[in-house]
């Protein structure tokens, strides 16, 4: 009499089953609705698209909006060069900030809720009008109209901050960085409140009984940071940095983007706008890429300690 053997999924592919069916709503998404416009760009990157009263019609011409966009266009990748740069810049700031506010949020105090909720509303209330506003410079034109007090806008000046610093004796570079800093502070806040919530749900995952061995070990408050917190997060630490480079390459204010919808419709046309678009998604790959293979090499899992 034939027994057959059942079939049993070990706990790593049970995991890896659910990871597809959680992502398998995406996969869809873009297969249906994004797939189809996803060649469509590569084609249009490799021709000369002319429109008519009956659409358009496309000329293959290879590689030469590649070449246009890199060799004959001046401002492409002067701002390519510029975006990569306030990147490296900006997304360290973006990082400690959230993973800091992150720590306060996870200690007990009375509020705690709301303060949560007030470091997350950025996101979704008001983010896009606001980046619509500054993009098409309403700030300025209301200071120049006196309906924004530019003395109520901040507490401290850009003079007072940096006599301050230079009064630490800090070098130079350091000094500059984070002058920078602070006078991008409200963009540093309105772009961490999904780290910040990543951050959270990590610290509130690393279980008491780590803490615990720690504090009876003899270690403390600091070490317990460095020895149990700091690697046990190094896991979102990564996909943090993944979320945020994407998201300061894909905002609406980038002066690379902007650069490139205008071009779509000025003299520079589709094609070349389109090799600019895939030029610039190979950079950001090529960045993600990098950053991920670097740091993944010192993640720590929970289940490895």
């Amino acid at each position: 009499m034939s027994t057959k053997r059942r079939f049993r999924l070990s706990l790593r592919g049970r995991e890896a089953v659910c990871g597809y069916l959680f992502t398998l709503p995406f996969t869809l998404g873009f297969v249906l609705m994004f797939l189809h416009p996803f060649l469509q760009s590569v084609i249009f990157s490799l021709s000369k698209l002319e429109l008519g009263s009956t659409g358009y019609s496309l000329t293959f011409t290879g590689l030469s909006n590649y070449h246009n966009a890199l060799f004959v266009n001046a401002d492409f990748p002067r701002l390519l060069l510029e975006t990569a740069g306030s990147m490296f810049g900006g997304v360290p700031l973006i990082l400690v900030f959230s993973f800091f506010a992150a720590i306060l949020l996870n200690q007990r105090f009375k509020g705690r809720t709301v303060a949560r909720v007030i470091f997350f509303l950025p996101v979704i209330l008001g983010a896009d009008i606001i980046l619509r506003m500054e993009s098409a410079d309403y700030i300025t034109l209301f200071l120049e109209e006196g309906i924004v007090d530019v003395d109520e806008m901040t507490f401290v000046g850009r003079d007072q901050l940096l006599g301050l610093l230079m009064y630490m004796k800090l070098p130079e570079q350091l000094l500059t960085y984070i002058v920078v800093g602070a006078l991008r502070v409200a963009d540093i806040i309105r772009s961490s409140g999904v780290q910040i919530l990543i951050f959270l749900a990590g610290l509130q995952s690393i279980p008491s009984s780590h803490y615990e061995v720690a504090k009876i070990e003899g270690a403390t408050g600091w070490e317990c940071f460095w020895m149990v917190t700091f690697p046990l997060l190094s896991p979102l630490i990564v996909t943090n940095i993944v979320y945020s480079i994407v998201d300061f390459f894909t905002t609406p204010t980038n002066p690379l983007v902007v650069f490139i919808e205008e071009n779509m419709f000025g003299s520079a046309g589709y094609g070349v706008s389109m090799a600019m678009s895939w030029i610039y998604f190979a950079v950001v790959t090529v960045f993600l890429l990098l950053t991920a293979g670097l740091i993944s090499r010192k993640v720590v899992y929970m289940d490895e300690r």
